[in-house]
């Protein structure tokens, strides 16, 4: 969980009262101070030369410490995996074999044959259709009840129940649920995102204001400020690392959920175009689906999280 920590103004040092009779020693003597002699100094700046040891070097420290581990750790995943696609009883394909089956479908990942066979493309932009649906509703309900919770002790006393008992439940339980309420595949794996996405958002949301230091609401009651300047101007600006968390684990686990909904739905989707590639026997592609959906996830939590760095605040230390 980011938190925030809010600091006090910087005070200003005390400095030293030189004039006093305890701190008679000047700062700077005369002798003390080494003028350079213009003499030894030429004026034409052209036959300066920098000499061997002064020149700027390569830092190779950051090429090690940055790039040389996950190059080392791409490299061990696939080494391992060249070596169960070696065994006899495995009906893994190797990775070089898997590497061109990826290269011809991504050279026309949006093409259309019909409605259950499209590119992988289209299926990626429909499950990142249905996550966005999913997790806007829960974020235009979860946000603003997260803030009610956390302001008000009833309400908190209210729903801390309800959240604990339902919050633990898998999302895929929910997607029968939305079967029979809406009849249909697409609102079904929209609910399904939505249920799953908002208790993050809700707990988080509720947890920045109550963490919110006692001082600045006795302000704001000393000001006789509104509830919603109180909300805009204190609790808002105060709960938006806490929000932004919410909203991160929030899109990770209906990134994750959508993938599972939509193997058991069926449309278009990634997670129904690794299940027909299953029925297909079509191994290659499975795995080529794996990395997309790692890679997409890892975007999307890339994203938030420099969004939520960007709203982080740190106690500056003098």
């Amino acid at each position: 969980m980011v938190s925030a920590v809010f600091h006090n103004p910087l005070e200003a040092a005390a400095s030293p009262d030189y004039g006093s009779a305890q701190n008679t020693t000047p700062l700077m003597t005369t002798s003390s101070v080494a003028t350079p002699d213009k003499a030894k100094i030429g004026m034409n700046n052209s036959t300066a030369t920098i000499s061997p040891a002064t020149r700027p070097q390569w830092d190779t420290s950051l090429i090690w410490q940055r790039f040389l581990p996950p190059l080392l750790g791409l490299g061990l995943l696939v080494l391992i995996w060249e070596l169960v696609s070696m065994g006899t009883a495995a009906s893994i394909p190797s990775p070089k074999s898997t590497f061109w089956q990826a290269v011809q479908i991504f050279s026309d990942p949006f093409y259309r044959n019909g409605p259950n066979d499209q590119g992988v493309g289209w299926n990626v932009l429909s499950s990142l259709k249905r996550v966005a649906m999913g997790f806007g509703l829960a974020a235009a309900i979860g946000i603003p009840a997260g803030f009610l919770i956390g302001r008000f002790t009833f309400l908190s006393r209210m729903f801390n129940p309800l959240i604990s008992l339902l919050r633990p439940v898998s999302p895929l339980a929910w997607l029968p649920i939305g079967l029979l309420v809406f009849k249909g595949a697409d609102p079904a794996a929209i609910w399904t995102i939505f249920i799953c996405s908002i208790w993050p958002m809700v707990i988080n949301t509720a947890v920045g204001v109550q963490r919110v230091p006692q001082d600045y609401m006795n302000v704001a009651r000393v000001l006789n400020l509104s509830e919603w300047k109180i909300v805009t101007k204190i609790l808002f600006p105060s709960v938006l690392p806490y929000m932004l968390t919410g909203v991160r684990l929030a899109v990770g686990t209906a990134w994750l959920v959508i993938v599972a909904a939509e193997m058991l739905t069926g449309g278009v989707g990634i997670g129904f175009w690794v299940w027909d590639e299953w029925n297909n026997l079509n191994v290659m592609n499975i795995i080529i689906a794996i990395f997309v959906i790692g890679i997409v996830g890892l975007v999307l939590e890339f994203a938030l999280i420099k969004l939520a760095t960007a709203f982080t605040f740190e106690e500056v230390k003098n």
